[in-house]
């Protein structure tokens, strides 16, 4: 299922995607009486938060309500989850990216973290802070964690994932590499947008997918996860070892090479206002956000 949040008059609503168009779930659930998520969040914590979702979906389909179906076009899209406890970001996670940006290629995963500050949605603009001047792209696939993962092995860890969704890790050099410490580069408002859509795990295989960044049309990274050093499974059991995983919790699972960090010195150009960021990958579809 392929599920997405958005905003109706101020307000917060679930949605899913299907071929008559976005089913606005809380309009279902009015209209046939059924008490439904209001939002992912909720979903999540709901015991049959997913089967209320299908029930609906199952009926506005079959009786064909198109009063309660939106075109993409009325969409005004929020981020897939909107209160994750945690951010999780992986670092250098294929080995070309780590050798681009003249790091060593990690033995275990090299873990930092975005707070809830810097999530936006598809279409979002992103601000550039005040001072920055090298903006930087990253294309990931994200991890929405479904139930709480503690001291999980490899082998269970995709069991405890509930989709997956497109992510990019916009990132501000220049503050990254002030110090040792990554986070206030990684962390500026909206510089981790994340969607449009979030695909449940039984649709998806995260060891195959087509993963590409295109910046004002020109394609500048195309690989496929198939690529990750340390994979999808590995990354929830190694986290679940040392924290509690949530249900919300997302994991940006690093990015390929591409980015213009790894350009020699004389071809850095950094993003500027204007420049439009798109994300694609397969099954996921595509994160678009432009700078201002």
């Amino acid at each position: 299922m392929k599920l997405l949040q958005f905003f109706k008059e101020n307000k917060l609503h679930l949605g899913v995607a299907t071929e008559l168009g976005i089913l606005d779930v809380s309009e279902a659930g009015k209209k046939y009486n059924v008490s439904v998520p209001g939002s992912l969040q909720e979903l999540l914590s709901a015991e049959d938060g997913m089967k209320t979702v299908e029930a609906v979906t199952s009926r506005a389909l079959e009786v064909k309500t198109t009063e309660l179906f939106l075109s993409k076009e009325e969409i005004h899209y929020a981020p897939v989850v909107t209160n994750p406890e945690k951010i999780v970001c992986v670092g250098l996670n294929y080995i070309d990216h780590a050798k681009e940006s003249k790091m060593d290629i990690p033995t275990s995963p090299v873990i930092f973290s975005k707070f809830n500050n810097a999530l936006s949605a598809h279409l979002d603009y992103i601000p550039i802070p005040e001072g920055a001047k090298q903006i930087d792209y990253e294309a990931e696939l994200v991890v929405v964690i479904g139930k709480e993962a503690k001291n999980v092995s490899k082998g269970e860890a995709l069991s405890y994932v509930f989709g997956y969704t497109i992510g990019n890790d916009v990132s501000a050099r220049d503050l990254q590499f002030r110090t040792g410490q990554w986070l206030l580069g990684k962390s500026p408002d909206s510089f981790a947008p994340v969607g449009p859509f979030v695909v449940t795990s039984d649709e998806m295989d995260p060891y195959n997918l087509n993963i590409e960044c295109r910046i004002n049309g020109e394609i500048r990274q195309k690989a496929n996860t198939r690529d990750m050093i340390f994979d999808c499974a590995t990354l929830v059991s190694y986290l679940s070892t040392y924290m509690t995983l949530k249900p919300g919790d997302l994991i940006f699972t690093g990015t390929p090479d591409g980015v213009i960090l790894g350009y020699a010195k004389d071809q850095q150009v950094w993003l500027k206002p204007g420049d439009e960021m798109v994300v694609s990958i397969e099954k996921l579809g595509e994160l678009k956000n432009v700078l201002k």
